[in-house]
């Protein structure tokens, strides 16, 4: 008699889990199904004409130009003393080069291999584009 009680538990377990699985499939088809009823109302994607294309002269390059510093007083600035909502109104440079010279001075090539260097690494690992 235990016998058929526990044969029966497992046969009850085993339709109820099928059953469960039944429902889950059931959910997933009709999320499926409503999700293709959504993309269907959705406008088609766009065609490649309508992609920006690039200008006529190719693309926009970057241009780089060396600005003259503006003296900021010690104590800082507060936001209505500033002009032009932070643009201070700098001009271009007359002499880039010096000036990029002058900013770069105090940059100094780090000696030696890189601070992280992996144990076992040969001296010269790590450094990169910067060797």
């Amino acid at each position: 008699m235990d016998m058929t009680l526990s044969v029966d538990a497992i046969i009850s377990h085993i339709v109820w889990f099928f059953f469960a699985g039944l429902v889950i499939v059931g959910f997933l088809l009709g999320a499926f199904r409503l999700g293709q009823r959504v993309r269907a109302k959705e406008p088609p994607p766009p065609t490649p004409e309508s992609q920006p294309h690039l200008p006529d002269g190719g693309a926009v390059y970057e241009v780089r130009e060396e600005r003259d510093p503006v003296e900021i007083p010690e104590g800082g600035l507060r936001p209505h003393e500033m002009q032009g909502y932070g643009n201070f109104g700098s001009t271009t440079s007359t002499h880039p080069d010096e000036v990029r010279a002058e900013r770069e001075a105090g940059h100094q090539q780090v000696k030696g291999p890189h601070p992280h260097v992996q144990p076992g690494a040969p001296p010269d690992a790590g450094r990169g584009a910067h060797a």
